[in-house]
């Protein structure tokens, strides 16, 4: 078997985490109803995941840095096959708060173990495409896993998406065992040297765009389907059409990102792409009622809010050339946080307020990210000009 289909393989298995953590906001109504709990409660399943995955993944990825790849591959579907069986298995808000964390955690470690075994599978002039293709296999997860998992709730019960979820990762980790070489670990990048980035104002300001951005959009899309079902009054197949339609979009508006950032630039794509994030989530808000009118601003929507995320971490990578690996690593933990904090916001406004405020709120945040990214610019000109400056006088004082 080839490397190639090594890593298409690592990319299937990432689609299949990648669906057990985006699901739960296309079932989150059907989860609320079984559990007996508020839609608003059952929204906190997605900060608990986002938390753990945050703060758990740098120091699992520490602590198990210099274990054998395969192994911390195989040990981390294991975890992950657990935490679906407790989700089935067990019943109950709080086991399913732990199954949440216990997904987390291994979804975590597996991403980030997956995408180091496939850059060293691949040749040398391919390691950027390997990484593609497995974070192409998660963000598939959108498009395909969670109008499926919509689908397969709405038939059976949405215990089944985990049953069968948790069967598949008994699978992967033949696939694992058969296919993936040894691969050793790595030295430690301490926690100490990851954070002490975060000093520096211009990539402190550029994680907060991050975190602003994706608070603003997981405001409104933790409780997509509920807003769906009772706001715009969408049938079972209308949700699940629109989730589908909202995945490919995502899809179009990653890649389309990638390519206005080559061609104008990340500073016009990131600023443009969130301006008009916030103005479809005003708009989702304006036509809620109207369900002809909010299935294209679901996809564009959709599209606004992706094209965002290559250009983000293009941006981060060259804010520090030199340690790119760990500005990705402290964006996947800043996203999550955001994640967390949107889904949590999201639930106090859907208790205190109504679901149609939530797409207000959320175009508030991703205006805050445009703004950020205004500022952050602005940083990088002024230590630009100072840089000159410092080149301008050592000039003069050497020619004196």
């Amino acid at each position: 078997m080839s490397n190639t289909w090594k890593i298409y393989m690592l990319a299937a298995v990432s689609f299949l985490v990648g669906t057990s953590e985006f699901i739960i906001a296309g079932i989150l109504d059907k989860v609320a109803e079984n559990v007996g709990i508020s839609v608003s409660a059952a929204g906190q399943l997605i900060t608990v995941f986002s938390l753990a995955y945050a703060i758990g993944t740098p120091l699992l990825m520490a602590v198990t840095a210099r274990l054998e790849r395969r192994k911390l591959l195989l040990y981390s579907i294991g975890v992950f096959v657990i935490g679906n069986g407790i989700a089935v298995a067990l019943q109950g808000f709080e086991y399913l708060i732990a199954s949440r964390i216990i997904l987390a955690l291994s979804t975590g470690v597996f991403i980030v173990t997956a995408l180091t075994v496939a850059s060293k599978l691949a040749l040398p002039e391919k390691q950027a495409s390997a990484i593609a293709t497995l974070v192409m296999g998660f963000s598939t997860a959108l498009i395909v896993g969670v109008p499926l998992g919509r689908v397969v709730a709405s038939v059976y019960n949405w215990k089944a998406i985990f049953g069968g979820i948790g069967l598949l990762g008994l699978l992967a980790m033949l696939a694992i065992i058969f296919t993936i070489p040894r691969t050793e670990g790595e030295e430690p990048v301490p926690l100490r040297k990851q954070l002490a980035l975060l000093k520096q104002p211009r990539i402190a300001a550029a994680l907060s765009v991050t975190f602003f951005w994706i608070a603003g959009y997981s405001i409104t899309y933790t409780y997509i389907s509920p807003f769906l079902l009772t706001v715009t009054g969408m049938s079972e197949k209308g949700v699940s059409a629109g989730l589908f339609a909202f995945g490919i979009a995502s899809l179009i508006g990653s890649k389309l990102g990638g390519y206005s950032t080559d061609r104008w630039g990340a500073p016009r794509t990131l600023i443009g792409g969130m301006l008009l994030h916030a103005a479809t989530l005003i708009l989702l808000s304006l036509a809620a009622q109207s369900s002809v009118v909010v299935f294209p601003l679901l996809m564009l929507w959709a599209f606004s809010a992706w094209s965002s995320g290559p250009t983000q971490q293009y941006n981060l990578m060259t804010l520090a050339p030199g340690a790119s690996g760990i500005m990705l690593s402290l964006n996947s933990s800043v996203l999550q946080f955001g994640m967390a904090a949107g889904a949590g916001i999201g639930g106090i406004v859907v208790k205190q307020a109504s679901l149609a405020s939530i797409s207000w709120i959320g175009a508030a945040g991703v205006a805050v990210a445009a703004g950020t990214v205004a500022i952050s610019l602005g940083l990088s000109h002024s230590r630009s000009r100072s840089s000159r400056k410092l080149e301008e006088q050592s000039l003069q004082e050497a020619e004196a």
